[in-house]
């Protein structure tokens, strides 16, 4: 992935009082205050603020969560859960930072070596779709 002069401008926003049904895929930074249902995908950051709720999978580079996500959340560098989050899924990432009053139910998975975290991240990966496929 290329480096990203514009990390600070965001990119996209889905305001409050918007919803989306479906799945997202955008480049770099966005804001979600409304509602999605369905995956976002991103290769920059997200910030998810306190009214947004996505029940759906998030990819990014770094996720600051303020709203509610039923789903799992993979973002390489970091996921940070405000006080007022709730993230009902797995977390995937090289930094995990939880405030206090946040809810987290779910794996996590939060390694910073770089070797140790692709390897156990892909095995983990790799046996949930295993286990996806056999509940069909």
């Amino acid at each position: 992935m290329a480096l990203r002069i514009d990390d600070i401008s965001i990119n996209t926003i889905i305001g409050n009082g918007s919803a989306i049904s479906g799945n997202i895929k955008v480049n770099g930074f966005v804001r979600i205050d409304g509602d999605i249902d369905g995956n976002l995908e991103t290769d920059g950051n997200v910030i998810i603020g306190e009214n947004a709720r996505i029940r759906g999978d998030v990819k990014a580079k770094s996720i600051i969560i303020g709203g509610i996500i039923v789903g799992n959340v993979n973002a390489i560098e970091s996921a940070k859960l405000l006080s007022e989050a709730a993230v009902i899924g797995d977390i995937i990432s090289h930094k995990v930072q939880i405030d206090d009053l946040a809810i987290f139910h779910g794996h996590c998975i939060s390694l910073k070596n770089d070797d140790e975290y692709s390897k156990v991240s892909q095995e983990y990966l790799q046996s949930k779709a295993i286990k996806a496929k056999v509940s069909l």
